[in-house]
Order: structure tokens, then sequence, then C-alpha cells
């Protein structure tokens, strides 16, 4: 088996291609802050702590691209990833995104970008980057209510799905199930062997999950 590397899969909108790392992170951080809010009373040393809404989960990485070897752009690569936080037009906001490696699998939309430019050709053109990214999770409502009340509803109907540009069985199982590691089912009733060999305009059928 390959070294599995880190993607960044666009859920929605035009679907540009995803960010696939040229190196793998050497880190990343999850972070998740509670926000309580003190409710003064009289006579006590101490406020009730009164909790109001949770706040998502931010996951934080960095980067590493290197095209020196190949003497190309490695814009080529930072303006992929920038895309990411720019508006889309169909949207009206940029798209929802998809974070996955190995054990780590985040939804999430990207909350801020920097990118590092450190080496260059004597023409000027930049050919190694280090980009810092923050995403901060994003569920719907509707999913949350779900799982709070007892466990994550899959469909419970049969329905047919167009293969977009850009688009992985991973990133329409998390769409379809909220979920990526469904994608097998997908595969196994479409009969496909080569889940990366994915054509845009192909049907495929999504069959439901019965608890």
């Amino acid at each position: 088996m390959g070294l599995a590397k880190l993607i960044l899969q666009p859920l929605d909108g035009q679907l540009p291609l995803p960010v696939i790392a040229l190196f793998n992170p050497k880190e990343y951080t999850i972070s998740k802050s509670v926000p309580w809010n003190p409710q003064p009373s009289a006579g006590l040393d101490a406020p009730e702590m009164q909790f109001t809404t949770g706040q998502g989960e931010t996951l934080t990485l960095e980067l590493f691209f290197d095209t020196y070897e190949d003497k190309i752009p490695v814009s080529i690569h930072t303006k992929r990833l920038h895309q990411l936080a720019l508006i889309d037009k169909s949207l009206h906001r940029p798209p929802m995104v998809l974070v996955m490696w190995s054990m780590l699998v985040f939804r999430g939309v990207v909350e801020s970008i920097s990118h590092r430019y450190t080496m260059f050709l004597e023409s000027g053109i930049p050919v190694r980057a280090t980009c810092s990214v923050t995403l901060r999770e994003a569920r719907d409502a509707k999913m949350q209510a779900q799982e709070q009340g007892g466990g994550l509803q899959s469909p419970d109907h049969a329905k047919l799905h167009a293969v977009r540009r850009g688009e992985t069985l991973q990133s329409i199982a998390a769409a379809e199930y909220e979920d990526p590691a469904e994608w097998r089912r997908i595969a196994d009733a479409n009969g496909i062997d080569d889940p990366l060999r994915l054509q845009p305009g192909q049907r495929l059928m999504i069959p439901p999950i019965l608890r």
C-alpha cells in the first residue's frame, strides 16, 4: 500500500480539483472552545455559569510545497489551495471542504490561509512555499439534531447522483451520508473496482442505509 496523502476535497459549488499534499504535514492541531457566560448572583463568591451554544472545532495545519527540482512555479499548488478560501460564484460563499488523511476526517470551511514563499529561481519564480491553513468545523443544524437524538439517520431510500468534476467516492459519501467512510457501500452498489476512476457526468446509485 502506498503512502497515504492528506487531501483537501471541496464538497460543493463548482468543485475545483482536490488539493493533494506533496508532503504530509509533520503535525496538525485540533482545538475546541466552549463558551460559558457568568450570571451575576448576589452573595456568592463565584457566579453561576450558563451554557448557550458550543463552538465548532478548528483544524490547523501546515502544508509544504517544493517544485525546485521540476523548475516550475510552486503557485500551481498554492493557488489551488487558496481557491478553497475564495467565494464560489454558484454558492456566493467559499466551498465546504473535507480534509482526509488516514484516521483524520474533518468537514469544515477555510477560516484563514497564508502562504510563505521561501525559495525562488533566478527569474524570481517561487518554487518553495509553506502554507498555513485553519479550518472551522461546519455541520448543519439538522445533522447535529439527528446525532443528539440518538445517532446519525441515514437516507432511507435509494437515489441517483451525477458525478461532478473533482468528486471522489469519499466526498460523495460525506455529502450523502455525512460519513466519508461509507464510500465502499456506493462502490459495491455500482460495481466500481477502482474508486479513483470516476467520470464527470457518470450516474451513481446511492443505496439506502436501513437501521
